[in-house]
């Protein structure tokens, strides 16, 4: 396995345990990335947990995971926090691409059993924007995006996607080849 991915089970055990401890610690936080999309049916995710936060709450949620072990380090890029617990990888996203994690987030999220453990889950229109907006000029990954909206396209409202990354010629791109796919009408 390559060394930027993790067996999903590890990453299904840290996700178990740092839910757990954010939740006794009375930390709010939304399930967010490549696990929102698998609660929904989509595929597996090898590369990490991606925790969606207020940035106040995203502070308190490192403090709770380092006195609980868990390395922490708060990384020069300014929108995240990570946490390893052994080499699993634990991203404290607040502000994902320029876009602060607000109230909206929570109202628009879904409570979800994930691995018998009840989560508050990002929207899927939420993930797929905070996916798209990231897409970069030397950070194309289409593969990862297109396999995530493949099992979910019929549980994501398109048009809200559309509309809230319009301004993204990287999010143009992910469309045109998902329409020619016929992934998304």
């Amino acid at each position: 396995m390559p060394k930027d991915e993790t067996p999903f089970d590890e990453l299904l055990e840290t996700l178990k345990k740092v839910a757990g401890l954010l939740q006794d610690a009375e930390v709010p936080f939304l399930l967010g990335g490549g696990l929102a999309v698998w609660a929904r049916g989509g595929p597996e995710t090898v590369h990490d947990i991606d925790l969606m936060l207020r940035q106040p709450d995203a502070e308190r949620a490192l403090q709770v995971l380092a006195a609980a072990g868990l390395r922490t380090e708060e990384p020069p890029e300014g929108w995240l926090y990570k946490a390893f617990d052994g080499d699993v990888l634990v991203d404290l996203i607040f502000e994902p691409s320029g876009q602060p994690i607000e109230d909206s987030a929570f109202e628009c999220a879904e409570e979800l059993n994930v691995n018998a453990v009840p989560l508050q889950v990002m929207a899927l229109e939420d993930v797929f924007v905070t996916k798209l907006t990231a897409l970069r000029e030397h950070e194309l990954d289409y593969e990862s995006v297109v396999q995530m909206a493949r099992p979910v396209r019929e549980q994501v409202d398109w048009d809200v996607v559309r509309a809230r990354t319009e301004k993204s010629p990287f999010a143009h791109a992910f469309f045109t080849l998902v329409e020619e796919l016929g992934i998304v009408d």
